[in-house]
């Protein structure tokens, strides 16, 4: 999850009350998973017609229900990717992927993932992703023109999170009117975009593929549509991994009334995991020395020292590198954000991530004032002709619309200071962060009446395998205790590592029991703990 602990009650009481909590600003008249299946076995299987796109990937258009209380009304275009299986001679099915976000679109992500699937899943399965609804070159959420006029729109909010009384006016003023944009330029597929409606879709791409069951690998937000597909089809599951699973319930509701006065990612304490794994960058930077991370000062406490001080000097006066139009400033807020999402790949990545060696890199360029660092991109991923839309801008509401309209958060702007502060006395410098995440949700203008939010324990065909990092920043590993928890039939494999998802910090132990599962339904025994390959500084020492 891009931006997503049990705090104490004295805390969370001394939040101010808020004026309840949004999504759904509609009354919840969630389907239940009977009626579910019904509008999906009701509506057309898609016709998938192929088609050769980038570098041995196959694409494909897919015509679905907008409404699945519809199903033979209106319908939108899913964009449809596949990496055929390498050994066809020995093909099981098809392997669905979906990379999380919410907002990335599968058809960019499965180019960039493909080489860092296990062989023996690439050869033995067609791995099939798509740009869920509302996102990439599918049926997409898009509240502008293009991404210029987005850019103008959003031109005087901060960068990464606000910074005092001014710049939270400016960011809370924006996003209640950035909302009102969206559902003006996108009235009628803007309430169907839940997670719910993601998994029923993927029904129909299922038996579109001629699946008898679905075999599914999802990461990061992908768990929680994992999750849901598992809910609302538990008879459709063949195999399901869920890596660097999200606390189902935490996410959509909260418990004991938390939705009033915490944002889902405070709820889910993806603050305190942030701030944990950030403290243990510093940590193994400081002891690792300067020639295996540049930020090192010589020990643990001094580079702590060293990290504190470098974010008071961008408080004061931001660095900016280059000149206009190819000018890049960094501040207080902007370094944090790019700092959190370079703490996602631990270890060097061949091909995908500098790890956190390419973050020290970053930090001490911006401590001397010299270099040209910039903030950590997403994967690169390689064009993909994925139909009508492609090419189109993608803009930050094609990931607030899924995110508002799963997740319950308060719909009063004035609580969020407090969640805030709250952050930051349990997560330090990057707490602010997440508080601020949720709160462009605060006056999101429509929900989805056919959300799922529970229950999460319906017993599937075939077990679950949930696969955790323990230091994983994004999604805290109590999260996927919870999910394994929550769900009717699910097994826990643990990796003792850090960085966020098994699958973009590899570990060789962890992929050859996600194989045996997928390939022949044999879970690790209970209580597995697997090791990374790489430790984030040991092939530079």
């Amino acid at each position: 999850m891009r931006a997503a602990a049990a705090v104490t009650g004295l805390v969370v009481a001394a939040l101010p009350a808020s004026a309840g909590a949004a999504p759904p600003p509609t009354t919840p008249t969630t389907l239940t998973a009977t009626a579910a299946e019904a509008g999906v076995t009701e509506a057309a299987v898609p016709r998938l017609d192929w088609q050769a796109c980038a570098d041995g990937f196959q694409c494909a258009t897919a015509h679905v229900p907008l409404d699945y209380r519809a199903p033979h009304g209106a319908t939108i275009d899913l964009a449809v990717i596949r990496h055929p299986a390498t050994d066809p001679a020995h093909r099981i099915g098809s392997l669905f992927y979906n990379p999380g976000g919410p907002g990335v679109p599968g058809t960019q992500a499965l180019p960039a993932m493909t080489a860092h699937f296990p062989e023996q899943l690439r050869a033995r399965f067609d791995i099939v992703s798509f740009d869920p609804r509302g996102i990439g070159a599918s049926t997409s959420t898009r509240c502008f023109a293009d991404d210029a006029t987005e850019r103008r729109f959003l031109a005087d909010v901060p960068a990464g999170f606000p910074v005092g009384h001014r710049q939270e006016q400016v960011w809370t003023d924006a996003y209640a009117r950035f909302g009102q944009e969206c559902l003006r330029n996108n009235a009628a597929l803007l309430p169907h975009l839940s997670t719910a409606n993601v998994a029923r879709d993927m029904d129909l791409l299922r038996r579109a593929v001629g699946e008898q069951r679905l075999n599914y690998f999802g990461t990061s937000y992908g768990t929680y549509l994992g999750a849901t597909y598992a809910n609302l089809f538990p008879g459709k599951v063949r195999s399901m991994v869920l890596d660097s699973a999200v606390d189902p319930v935490a996410w959509s509701t909260g418990r004991d009334g938390q939705a009033d006065r915490l944002g889902a990612f405070l709820r889910t304490g993806t603050d305190v995991a942030a701030g944990r794994t950030l403290n243990a960058f510093l940590d193994q930077c400081g002891q690792a020395g300067p020639s295996a991370c540049a930020f090192s000062s010589g020990d643990a406490a001094g580079t702590r020292a060293k990290f504190t001080t470098l974010l008071q000097r961008l408080r004061q006066q931001p660095v900016t590198f280059g000149s206009p139009p190819a000018a890049m400033t960094f501040t207080y807020a902007s370094t944090l954000e790019s700092t959190l999402f370079q703490l996602y790949a631990a270890a060097p990545v061949p091909g995908l991530a500098a790890g956190w060696p390419g973050l020290g890199q970053q930090l001490q360029q911006l401590w001397t004032g010299s270099g040209t660092p910039a903030p950590a991109p997403a994967p690169a991923a390689k064009a993909a002709d994925a139909g009508a839309g492609a090419g189109s801008y993608q803009g930050q509401e094609q990931a607030m619309a899924v995110m508002c309209e799963d997740s319950a958060n308060p719909s009063s702007w004035s609580g969020y200071p407090a969640q805030a502060a709250l952050a930051r006395a349990r997560s330090g410098e990057l707490g602010p962060y997440f508080a601020w995440a949720s709160e462009r949700c605060a006056a999101w203008p429509t929900g989805d009446p056919d959300h799922y939010a529970g229950p999460w324990n319906r017993p599937t065909a075939q077990p679950v395998l949930v696969v955790a990092n323990t230091g994983d920043p994004a999604m805290p590993y109590q999260g996927s205790q919870a999910m394994a928890r929550s769900l009717g039939r699910a097994r826990l494999l643990t990796v003792d590592g850090y960085g966020h998802t098994a699958l973009a910090n590899p570990s060789s132990c962890a992929a050859d029991h996600e194989v045996r599962y997928l390939v022949d339904g044999v879970l690790p025994p209970p209580a597995t703990v697997c090791r990374p390959d790489h430790r984030p500084f040991d092939t530079l020492r």
